[in-house]
């Protein structure tokens, strides 16, 4: 059975088969045949096939650094020894065929040597996951780095990042992906997912003249892909629309919530057809509990929102400085050798501990377990009663045994690792998301006190505060629960999310009676985050890079006009326009060499400035390029017409070059007493870059983006100088 067949037959492929299969043959031809299956998929498919894809790669990577399957080199460690009939629930961990390196080089499984061989096998695998990752982004997509979520959000606001969601970065991006999060690096692959929907969104788009050649169009489609995005990073198909309502898209209609909701459905639908995880889940840490919380563990949740906005303000504030030391000193020349040093330093500290050296997704997956009678995991070494004779489901509080002190201690080293681990990760030149490690330190936190709790309510069953609802013999706290109530936290101070945050982590639970325990640890993290700074990671990402992004959620409510803002102003250089039918060729090349603006007002003269339109740069150079190459007669004396029907020319004249169908014939526009408060409701609204200023149809000046958002700092008393833009 060939290997991919294999992966079919272990985990019962359902739907798209047959490009799965299609898929993996065309790895031994050239590129363009792997991009030409790929995109052949229908738009909503693409993200849940490609999230699937990476699942099952990242689970055979990630084992390979331990071991390797006998049998088939394919399989991961679960799979091969789900396929070895002789094994017992016990031991289900260990088969004949999946051997650890050390008992396939040198034979031994236990002692020093084979330890240490482990160890450095261990480490050089990870080395080189990372330094295929960086050196793949670096040469062919260096837009494949980071989360990818601060440059979507400014592609929705409005800003053209060109390249960024081409098909090359979504390539590089979906391979990069697996090495990272293989390499055990801590980050996670839900944000990247996000930027992998959208270049999938954004190639779908450029196919039809529709969304091709209208922004407004393709923005509603990213925004939908970013959805499907979420959807199929956390399995939530209602969460990852409220995530790109709340978080990611900068205008949301109602027809682009019924398309979003549309697009995660058919792509949360995709993933669970491929079953990546083999448990007919969309993750692979989906829980239940059985137990219901009481109102006296509000204030644990509480303090551990407190904990998230805390851990989130610090992580901020520290990973910015890191970033900022990275782009203004030499260590940003030398972006290899910062991931190869980082994933050795991280290797070498992640190994000897086992809470560690797994993967983020099972750390916390472990960590949001309730433990029953089945379970083997050291966090489940409770001192049982000999005589119990309760349901498995129905499992009463116990004392702590020696292993969940020995887990709480690595649990406490894991955290204090992770805290300092990811701010130095979050931000290299490989593909990063910060949701799975901002899970991860709050669930070990939220496991840690949940534990704390447990015993507490166990051995102290008689005071006021447990008097009420925990009896002896009865389940009274669930440790998972504050597992995953402390990751909500942790993750909500990182991005200071609320609303789709809450709606992901109970669709993760399936179940909607813990709400409430989310909602009061999120609403805690965003308000003690909040009074520290009200920028969460992404904004502070986009202010570090000098992206123009007008933030939606600032507001802006000082009485200044249109012609406070707009540009030329006294002593500046007059505006630079174009007139109707009086430049030539030359000219307008002239103009274009010695300027870098974006586009030009078209007048019908200099002296009327009466305004007739607006030609983008980029379009004027191409047609003029394609005027020369294609059309005879058309020199650097050929005049230039914007107008409907140009004059009859002389017949000795160069030929005329038309070029009316470039020109936007209805720019936006206000007029110079138009308060800024408008003017900034409109460029966060529809994503302008720019809009003229008119005076009964003069033009007068225009506003940029730029120029809001100075304006904007210095209303706030900040130099508007001081704002920078890439």
């Amino acid at each position: 059975m060939p290997p991919v067949y294999g992966l079919i037959h272990i985990y019962g492929f359902s739907v798209r088969t047959t490009f799965i299969s299609l898929t993996f043959k065309c790895l031994d031809f050239p590129l363009r045949h792997i991009l030409r299956v790929l995109m052949s998929v229908p738009p909503p498919h693409l993200p849940g096939t490609l999230a699937g894809v990476i699942d099952l790669a990242v689970d055979w990577m990630t084992d390979l650094k331990e071991g390797v399957c006998l049998s088939a080199f394919w399989y991961s460690h679960e799979q091969c020894c789900w396929t070895f009939n002789e094994t017992s629930f016990e031991d289900r961990d260990k088969c004949p065929q999946w051997q650890k390196w050390s008992e396939l080089l040198v034979n031994q499984s236990e002692g020093a040597s084979a330890y240490i061989l482990n160890y450095f096998l261990y480490i050089l695998w990870a080395l080189l996951f990372a330094f295929l990752a960086v050196s793949l982004v670096r040469v062919f997509a260096p837009y494949a780095c980071g989360s990818g979520i601060p440059e979507i959000k400014t592609i929705l606001s409005g800003f053209i990042i060109r390249g960024y969601l081409g098909k090359w970065t979504l390539l590089i991006k979906t391979v990069t992906l697996v090495l990272v999060v293989s390499s055990g690096l801590s980050l996670g692959k839900e944000g990247p997912l996000v930027h992998v929907a959208c270049c999938c969104g954004n190639f779908f788009s450029s196919l039809f003249s529709k969304y091709s050649k209208n922004e407004g169009k393709r923005r509603e489609v990213l925004s939908a892909a970013a959805a499907a995005g979420v959807s199929v990073a956390f399995g939530a198909p209602i969460g990852g629309v409220l995530f790109s309502l709340e978080e990611v898209s900068y205008y949301f209609p109602l027809k682009t919530l019924w398309r979003s909701f549309f697009a995660a459905l058919v792509a949360a639908f995709t993933l669970r057809s491929i079953n990546p995880f083999g448990n007919s889940r969309l993750v692979l840490f989906y829980v239940e509990y059985h137990t219901p919380w009481y109102m006296a563990e509000l204030f644990p949740f509480i303090l551990l929102g407190v904990f998230g906005g805390l851990w989130g303000t610090l992580f901020i504030r520290c990973n910015i400085a890191w970033c900022r030391r990275r782009k203004t000193t030499k260590l940003g020349k030398y972006p290899v050798l910062e991931v190869i040093v980082v994933t050795a330093i991280t290797a070498i500290i992640a190994f000897p501990n086992p809470y560690t050296r797994r993967s983020t997704s099972e750390l916390i997956s472990e960590l949001f377990n309730d433990c029953g009678a089945l379970e083997s995991s050291q966090l489940c070494d409770y001192i049982n009663d000999p005589n119990m004779t309760r349901p498995v489901d129905d499992i009463p509080d116990r004392p702590a045994g020696i292993g969940v002190y020995m887990a709480m201690w690595q649990l406490a080293l894991a955290l204090v690792f992770k805290i300092i681990i990811t701010i130095f990760t979050f931000g290299m030149k490989i593909p990063s998301g910060l949701f799975i490690p901002s899970m991860a330190v709050g669930a070990i936190a939220g496991r840690i006190v949940g534990i704390g709790v447990e015993q507490l309510a166990y051995h102290h069953h008689d005071w006021i505060i447990f008097r009420n609802w925990c009896r002896p013999g009865a389940d009274c706290v669930t440790p998972g629960l504050y597992a995953m109530v402390g990751a909500a936290a942790c993750l909500g101070g990182v991005t200071r999310m609320t609303v789709s945050l809450v709606v992901i982590m109970f669709e993760l639970t399936g179940g909607l009676e813990y709400i409430v325990p989310l909602m009061a640890a999120a609403v805690t993290s965003k308000w003690v985050a909040d009074a520290f700074g009200k920028e969460g990671i992404y904004e502070a990402h986009i202010h570090l890079n000098g992206y123009p992004f007008l933030d939606v959620k600032d507001e802006f409510t000082h009485r200044t006009l249109a012609t406070d803002v707009m540009r030329p102003r006294r002593g500046e250089p007059p505006l630079s326009v174009l007139t109707q039918d009086s430049m030539t060729v030359e000219d307008v090349e002239t103009l274009i060499k010695e300027t870098d603006y974006n586009g030009f007002p078209v007048v019908v003269s200099k002296d009327s400035e009466r305004l007739i339109g607006f030609a983008q740069r980029r379009e004027l150079i191409l047609a003029i390029k394609n005027a020369r190459q294609r059309q005879d007669g058309v020199v650097s004396n050929s005049i230039i017409y914007f107008t409907e029907e140009p004059p009859e020319v002389p017949a000795n004249s160069p030929h005329p070059l038309k070029l009316r169908r470039i020109l936007n014939l209805s720019p936006f526009t206000v007029t110079d007493h138009t308060p800024m408060e408008t003017v900034v409701d409109i460029f966060r609204k529809l994503g302008l870059r720019q809009c003229l200023v008119t005076r009964s149809g003069r033009l007068l000046g225009i506003i940029t983006k730029k120029d809001v958002l100075r304006h904007m700092a210095q209303m706030a008393n900040q130099d508007p100088e001081s704002i920078m833009f890439n």
